[in-house]
């Protein structure tokens, strides 16, 4: 969800457990889109684009959140090609987030995130 390349329009396959299992139906739905709902996660990541840096993916926007969040201890980022895995690598080697895209970042996860998983943590 975070690399910006879903939308409205995005179609699933039918084995795949985005398309399936977005309500738990089938195992939990943590496992589906962190458990958000596929709507909520959308208008969360257009408003996330609006603040991703210049010269930044969404993907390497992502790890280097979590790369500068003293909550997250490690990050396991998912891979299809060679040039997404050295984008992830770069990721690393790009200059710090600003606080101010940091409280964007937090200020987004409150208003579209927190009341729909927080209380599972």
């Amino acid at each position: 969800m975070l690399t910006g390349k879903f939308s409205k329009k995005s179609k699933f396959e039918n084995d795949d457990h985005r398309k399936f299992n977005r309500n738990g139906e089938a195992f939990d739905k943590g496992e589906t889109f962190s458990g958000i709902d596929y709507d909520s996660s959308l208008k969360a990541v257009e408003n996330l684009k609006r603040v991703c840096p210049k010269g930044m993916t969404m993907s390497q926007f992502a790890l280097k959140w979590i790369l500068m969040s003293d909550a997250v201890t490690c990050t396991i980022p998912g891979a299809k090609s060679k040039n997404q895995v050295e984008e992830n690598v770069h990721a690393s080697a790009l200059p710090p987030l600003s606080n101010e895209i940091m409280k964007s970042v937090k200020s987004l996860y409150e208003r579209f995130i927190k009341e729909k998983v927080h209380h599972y943590w």
